[in-house]
């Protein structure tokens, strides 16, 4: 049975090689990730965390920035 909370070990495989792909895009277009960013993403893989709590996350942090 599949944890709703968690993403199976072959999609957070997949997860991580999107992330490194469009990490070496934003390398090359000069725009790369912070220390931050990269630590970020790399708990999420660490917890395996769904696709739509990252994006429930990085949309809560977002907007704890905006209202400072």
């Amino acid at each position: 049975m599949k944890n709703l909370d968690c993403l199976t070990p072959t999609e957070n495989a997949e997860a991580r090689e999107r992330r490194l792909e469009a990490m070496r895009l934003q390398e090359v277009e000069g725009n790369p990730l912070s220390a931050d960013q990269v630590a970020m993403f790399e708990m999420f893989e660490r917890e395996a965390w769904t696709h739509e709590r990252r994006l429930a996350y990085v949309r809560a942090k977002y907007h704890a920035l905006a209202a400072e």
